[in-house]
């Protein structure tokens, strides 16, 4: 199926514009085995990415009071921050597809799990940064993917209009997001995720990032 042209784009970043899973998981080995003493497995790791990061610490290391999350989520945090030079990369093709994009006077927007700070400073490492017009982060709203309120929210900042948006991403939870929010949706190939697994399905389901200027 030919993909049709959007003014509208809206992204997640780990696992569909960032390679991250190795560097997410690894973060993940460090925390289990430190604060729970257990090691974890990678395919529980990667089959959970695309949660708020609170809400996927208490799935490994159950509910916490405050005063004992705060500083795992600060450790978690500087770990990640300092391993993340080894492992972060962008996959193949999403610069050239994303300068193409705004070249063609799309509106481009990142709807992600992962907090503003880490986001900020792993899309300019990739040199992805200023291609967005907006990026919408657990900060920025009350409900989380995949509740279509990240969706809309970055729909509502760029002056986006749902019938002619696409979400792209690697997770259930986008393509559910994207979907409540009334648009089409695209899963990228490369997910960790088997494209019969997720549901509900995605519009569309693409090869390479650049099949979304054909």
């Amino acid at each position: 199926m030919g993909i049709k042209p959007y003014q509208t784009y809206l992204f997640d970043a780990d696992g569909t514009l960032l390679n991250t899973a190795e560097l997410i998981f690894q973060t993940f080995l460090y925390i289990c085995e430190k604060y729970g003493g257990f090691t974890i497995e990678r395919s529980r790791v990667t089959g959970d990415i695309g949660q708020p990061l609170v809400r996927q610490i208490q799935l490994y290391l159950g509910q916490l009071p405050e005063a004992e999350l705060t500083p795992i989520l600060a450790d978690y945090r500087d770990y990640q921050l300092g391993i993340y030079q080894d492992y972060l990369s962008v996959f193949p093709g999403v610069e050239e597809t994303l300068r193409q994009l705004k070249k063609r006077g799309k509106g481009l927007a990142i709807v992600t799990s992962r907090k503003l700070e880490t986001t900020e400073i792993y899309l300019k490492t990739g040199r992805l940064y200023d291609f967005f017009d907006a990026i919408i982060t657990p900060e920025s709203t009350l409900d989380h993917k995949p509740h279509p309120a990240p969706a809309l929210k970055a729909l509502e900042m760029i002056n986006g209009n749902s019938r002619d948006a696409l979400f792209v991403g690697d997770a259930h939870f986008d393509i559910e997001c994207g979907q409540q929010a009334g648009m089409d949706t695209a899963l990228v190939s490369w997910s960790l995720n088997k494209p019969d697994s997720i549901q509900p399905p995605p519009t569309y389901i693409i090869q390479e990032m650049t099949d979304l200027l054909n």
